[in-house]
This record gives C-alpha cells, structure tokens and sequence, in this order.
C-alpha cells in the first residue's frame, strides 16, 4: 500500500468492528491531560478547563475540564469499542457506576509518574488514581456481581497516558530538584522504572489488555517552540530525542513484563512517529496551522490563559493540529485515535 495514502484512506474509512471491539467490555483510563475528562474539576488546582472556549465543539458546547475544543482520543476509543461516545471521570458526580462499568476515567491534567510532578500544580498523582480504581472495583462488584466484575476488570482496555509532564513541567522547568538529582538519562530511567511498577501494580489487581500511549515529538509543542526563539521557534530536538530515548526504554521494559507476567497484554502505542508523519503530511488531513494553537495567540496558553475574552482565538479549530499551546484539537485527536485504534488496540486477543 502506498504509505502516503494509508493515513487519508483511514480517515474515509472508520475503524473496523472486529471480534476484537466485542471482546472489550470496557475501557478504563490512567494519566495526565492528554486524557483527563474532567477530574480536575473536583479538586483544588489552578490547572482547569471548565470553562470556554475549552469544550466549544463537545456535544452543546459543554466545557468539560478536557484539554480540548471536543472530545480526546479515549472518548473516540469508547465510541470505537461501541461502549459509549465519550469516557466520563471517576470524579464527576453526574455519573455513577452503571455509567462507569463500561467507562471510567481516572486521569488527573498535570499528574506524572512521578509524584513530584503531581506536586507542582496539586493534582491526582498516579499513586492516587490507583487508589480510586481500587474503589471503582469495590463499587463494580457491588453493582455487576463478583463473577462479572472479574471478567470485565479482565477484559478492559487499559489506557495510559503520561509522561509529558514529567519532562516538560519538572524535569526541565526546574520545578523540583529532580535535575540536580539526575541526569537526563537517569531520570529516563527512574520514569521508567516507575511506569513498570504502576503496570505491575495494575496487573495484581486484575488488569491484563493495557495500552500505554508512547511520548510524541513534546519539543514541538507550540509552547516549547515559543520559548526556543533563540532558534527561531523551531522545534527543541533536546527534548525530541529524549522522548524517543523514553519510548524505546519503555518498548523494552514492556518486552520484559510480557515475557514474565503470565497472560499480560501490553502494548505501546507508537504516537511520535505518526504524528511527525499528520505534521509532515498537513495537507493530507486539511491542516493548515502545525506551529500554534488555535486558542488565543496560540504560543503560551493553557487552563486559565485560554479563555471566552481573548479576541485572537480561531474560529475553526479543525484547521489546526494544537487547540492551545500544549494539547490536540478534537480533529487531531480522532486521527491519533482511528490510527492507534487500528494498530495498538487491535492487537489486543
């Protein structure tokens, strides 16, 4: 097949219900706000989006604490799965268990695998979020009945997405002394140490189909290429090349678990090279904007600077890969989600 063509034909094509989409009773979701549906909400942090235009193009034009114009990519893999259009969070008390028993989101924007990250805005660490889904579990046997939680807790679809903020809020903010205590290449190696302990963790509880998202290219997010002025707003490769260095650090710590946990599904789902590739190939997909966000001027803001009174927001998001200085727009999120959808996921027996 021609490579050049295999993205635009996925976007004429949905993504195909497979005897694997049946065998998913439910997708469950750990991370930061890349996948965060409105947790935050919940607790006392500066880092919010309940409010527009966040949510501008969600069903009523709901913001709903999600980083984004619309919905995530995990709100298009439960509509993939047929479970639902959207994934509500744990937290938000108009959802109760029969609508978390097929749906459950536990994710918390700002939160990292490690706890000092989650310390610099005060949100859920990742610690926590397991706390919850242990709760979540109580709550779901109660509801379906011991037999039937197992099997759905079984045969889930686990979604992880963190990391980003590990490094481009502490790491290399400087907002902890995580940089006095490692290298770089050390404390790649302390994330990755810690993401192996939380998928252990996940596995003694009962978790077996997990999909852990892989770093993207997170040098050129517009409000890193903003802050590399000195290169003329291009993308940092620093912090490029250590996402790549985190990613194959987590493809083999991956290997390894599935070599020694006994019925363990882990998947990591290659993000960076296919968004290079939606950048690279804009055209492809009607992008018109790659280097800022849709939202106000679209260089440095996030949560509260990305606000209804600010006169430079664009009026159709769906030309611009970023919707504010660091996240997605609903467009690009249906992409990474039909492509990921149609790889990671669907290698799940």
């Amino acid at each position: 097949m021609n490579l050049l063509l295999f993205p635009l034909m996925m976007l004429w094509f949905p993504p195909p219900k497979t005897a694997t989409t049946a065998e998913v009773p439910a997708i469950i979701v750990f991370g930061d706000s890349t996948v965060d549906s409105g947790n935050n909400n919940q607790i006392p942090t500066l880092l919010k989006s309940n409010f527009r235009p966040y949510g501008r193009d969600f069903m009523g034009g709901k913001p709903t604490g999600r980083f984004s114009n619309g919905r995530l990519a995990t709100d298009f893999y439960s509509e993939f799965y047929g479970l639902g259009p959207f994934v509500p969070a744990y937290l938000d008390p108009q959802y109760g268990i029969e609508d978390f028993a097929t749906r459950v989101c536990f994710a918390s924007a700002g939160s990292g695998l490690d706890i000092a990250t989650s310390n610099v805005l005060s949100v859920i660490p990742l610690w926590m979020q397991v706390q919850y889904y242990k709760e979540y579990q109580t709550r779901l046997k109660s509801y379906l009945g011991e037999e039937k939680a197992k099997h759905t807790l079984r045969e889930a679809a686990y979604v992880i997405s963190i990391g980003t903020n590990d490094l481009i809020e502490n790491y290399f903010a400087y907002t902890s002394d995580r940089y006095r205590q490692f290298t770089i290449g050390e404390y790649v190696d302390f994330l990755t140490g810690l993401a192996r302990d939380f998928i252990t963790e996940l596995y003694t509880l009962g978790a077996r189909k997990i999909g852990f998202t892989g770093l993207g290219p997170i040098g050129c997010v517009p409000l890193e290429r903003s802050m590399n002025f000195m290169a003329g707003g291009s993308c940092v490769k620093e912090y490029n090349k250590v996402a790549r260095d985190f990613n194959a650090k987590l493809q083999a710590m991956i290997d390894e678990l599935c070599a020694t946990l006994p019925g363990i599904q882990v998947k990591l789902a290659r993000v960076y090279d296919f968004f290079v590739y939606v950048v690279r190939y804009r055209f492809l997909y009607g992008f018109e904007n790659v280097e800022f966000g849709c939202c106000a001027t679209g260089t440095f803001e996030v949560g509260y600077t990305c606000n209804e009174w600010s006169p430079f927001t664009c009026p159709d998001a769906s030309k611009y890969v970023f919707w504010d200085a660091v996240h997605p727009t609903q467009k690009t999120s249906q992409i990474i989600a039909e492509y990921l959808f149609n790889t990671t996921f669907a290698q799940f027996q």
